[in-house]
């Protein structure tokens, strides 16, 4: 471990070393592009694991073991500004999970941009995108945290905006740009009050962390309201986390975002981008949760609850996880369907923090990672081998000329839909609802989960009935325009179906490693030992949710089921049956409860309609000020001229002329001829006599 924690950033920097030598290749290098990129994901991956490994046996029994490695990056002024990186369990595990299913991501993009002519590109963009969120993971310092942070962001905007050409993804990538800038102005605003009041942004330093209980409890005293300060930094970050994992009401970008290649969507919807935010809430868990006695010290115990953002987080979590499974009901789009899936899912994952912590938000987040991915991408072999098609309604019986992936895909979506015992996401999404049943607030919040995990199963249903079931409805197979049947579906190649079986396999093991009866993964986490107790499996709570969870589940399947499966559509124009009883209601999911046009006619109106103002305040009234300016400084420069040149100068002129003639006058006086002036001197006597004979005569 020694030699590990100060060499963590070699992780990131693989992959980015890649896209920087990517970056100067020439657009026919392909093979050197895809060879970078996956070369650079095995090397991190194959350190991931050195790491993860070295953090096993090493549980204290009471606390995470964690080693940190810090450095001075500039001074200002006498202090420093410190980064660094961090290993401990959370990201140990994360590090894992990001580089394999990256791994497995990159190696099915070969397959599946074959064929496009921005492929070097392609490998540039998502190997910047991996490294961004590994030197995410790794940040011991909310500022280094932040670069990656908007790294992160960046390369989502290039790489779902990679079909620039496309107004859809254009203007989806503008979306997701905009959006999660929200987000990550409140984080901004979060570091910097948090750096006013702790004087560092590093999470760990040997007590004097931001995170660590010593330097809270001197910036955030108890007494005094000081723990409203806290709470709001917590729930600034919480905005932040909002943005990025797709959190009511800053989803809106999520769903669009699977305009960029599926490869794309299923990197970010499992393992990099969505994922930043439940881990940065993971992460900075101290500040969600504090420990108020400890921070209060120990002659001032706190003698009743002080709020803290967990409340907020349960809520938001709850709420985004209904909203959007309601929304993927009506979807007809095999990849949206998928995309309102994940911010259902993300809503779990921060209810799972906001009730349960650490462990039982992060296990849901790893388990989701790898079905996730094992979705997205079948949904891209699926749409590789329908030529293109993605609406559900233009399939159909998929499962005789796809049959890996229809196998692949239907672990997958029972994962997903959270099928009993032999699937991972039963064991981590029944741990959140387990959580949620406990939580002392409310049992509302554990209502929605529940509600949502039977419309979970009901919605992929549906999807697996219209993609793989019934007859295919491809009017372009049966219909050319040319007149000529276009070839039919097909399996994809095996360089994108391979990914697809280790996928599966991994969307059922990993659930045994969270069970009740051996709970490792949430013991690893919390610096724990994991003790195999069958017993647990057996408590009323314990089996009284696994019961609902599973009567919810098999009631989703079963409804959806009678409503698709047993006489699928017939042809892709058939009216959906929910729409046929319940138009109204249908419509409202189709079209998303309104909720992009209910910020279109509010605050991009308000914002438009500023702008025009902003434009009439420069362009009439601010450019009319300086017209009238500049009129009234053009007109006194002229009033100065005519001053100066008919007054002054004129005035000037004239009293030089008069001196100039008079000293002319008297200039002569003095021309240096003697005669003349003895001749001024006689005719002066001469004036100077009569006057004096003149005057003695009177």
């Amino acid at each position: 471990m020694t030699w590990l924690v100060p060499n963590l950033w070699l992780i990131p920097a693989l992959p980015l070393a890649a896209a920087a030598v990517t970056a100067l290749a020439r657009r026919p290098q392909r093979r050197l592009a895809a060879t970078l990129a996956i070369g650079s994901m095995i090397l991190a991956f194959a350190l991931s694991c050195a790491v993860f490994v070295s953090t096993l046996g090493a549980h204290t029994g009471m606390e995470v073991e964690r080693h940190v490695y810090n450095f001075n990056w500039f001074q200002f002024g006498d202090a420093w500004l410190k980064l660094g990186w961090v290993l401990d369990p959370l990201t140990a595990v994360m590090l894992v999970m990001v580089t394999f299913v990256g791994l497995l991501i990159f190696i099915y993009s070969v397959g599946y941009m074959a064929q496009d002519d921005n492929f070097t590109r392609f490998f540039c963009f998502m190997s910047l995108f991996a490294a961004a969120m590994l030197g995410l993971i790794i940040a011991n310092s909310l500022l280094l945290l932040f670069i990656c942070w908007e790294l992160v962001g960046l390369t989502s905007y290039l790489l779902i905006g990679f079909w620039y050409h496309k107004p859809s993804a254009a203007a989806a990538a503008q979306k997701a740009f905009i959006v999660t800038r929200v987000g990550d102005l409140a984080l901004l605003l979060a570091m910097v009050w948090l750096y006013s009041k702790t004087g560092t942004l590093l999470f760990y330093d040997g007590g004097n962390g931001c995170l660590e209980t010593s330097t809270l409890a001197k910036a955030f005293p108890v007494s005094a309201f000081g723990f409203l300060p806290l709470l709001g930094i917590a729930l600034l970050i919480f905005v932040g986390a909002m943005g990025k994992s797709g959190q009511v009401p800053l989803h809106v970008w999520l769903p669009d975002a699977m305009e960029g290649p599926t490869p794309v969507s299923a990197l970010i919807h499992a393992a990099t981008m969505v994922a930043a935010g439940v881990f940065l809430v993971a992460r900075v868990f101290a500040l969600m949760r504090p420990d108020w006695n400890a921070l209060s010290g120990p002659h001032t115990l706190v003698s009743f609850p002080l709020p803290d953002a967990t409340g907020v987080i349960t809520w938001i979590g709850a709420i985004t996880a209904v909203f959007a499974a309601l929304i993927a009901v009506a979807q007809t789009d095999i990849k949206r369907i998928l995309a309102y899936s994940t911010v259902s899912q993300l809503g779990y994952m921060m209810m799972g923090l906001g009730v349960g912590g650490v462990a039982v938000g992060i296990f849901h987040l790893i388990t989701h990672a790898f079905f996730k991915a094992l979705l997205f991408l079948g949904a891209g072999s699926v749409i590789h081998g329908s030529h293109e098609e993605q609406d559900i309604r233009e399939m159909g019986g998929l499962r005789l000329s796809m049959p890996v992936t229809f196998v692949t895909y239907s672990i997958g979506m029972m994962a997903l839909a959270g099928f009993p015992l032999f699937f991972s996401g039963f064991w981590s999404k029944d741990e959140i609802l387990h959580e949620a049943f406990l939580w002392k607030p409310s049992i509302w919040p554990f209502c929605l989960g529940v509600f949502g995990a039977s419309l979970t199963a009901f919605y992929m249903t549906r999807q697996v009935c219209y993609v793989f079931f019934g007859n295919n409805r491809n009017r372009r197979v049966s219909h050319s325009s040319s007149g000529l049947a276009d070839a039919g579906p097909h399996e994809s190649p095996p360089v994108m179906t391979r990914p697809l079986m280790i996928l599966a396999g991994f969307a059922v093991l990993l659930g045994f490693f969270g069970t009740p009866a051996w709970p490792w993964f949430q013991t690893y986490l919390n610096g724990n030992t994991a003790v195999f107790d069958p017993g647990k499996l057996f408590q009323w709570q314990t089996l009284f949710v696994m019961f609902l969870s599973t009567l919810v589940v098999a009631a989703g399947l079963g409804g959806a089921w009678w409503l698709y499966g047993r006489a699928p559509a017939k042809t892709a124009d058939a009216p959906d049956p929910i729409e046929e009883t319940h138009a109204g209601t249908f419509d409202a999911l189709r079209n998303k409860f309104f909720v992009d046009e209910l910020y279109e006619a509010t605050i991009v109106r308000f914002n438009a309609t500023f702008a025009r103002f902003c434009h009439w305040l420069d362009s009439v009234v601010l450019d009319t000020l300086v017209l009238i300016v500049s009129y009234l400084v053009l007109g006194l420069s002229w009033l100065n001229r005519v001053i100066d040149e008919y007054v002054v100068n004129l005035g000037f002129d004239e009293v030089c002329q008069r001196l100039r003639r008079g000293s002319g006058l008297l200039s002569r006086l003095q021309d240096g001829q003697v005669q003349n002036y003895l001749s001024v001197i006689g005719l002066a006597l001469t004036v100077l006599l009569l006057l004096l004979t003149w005057g003695c005569g009177k």
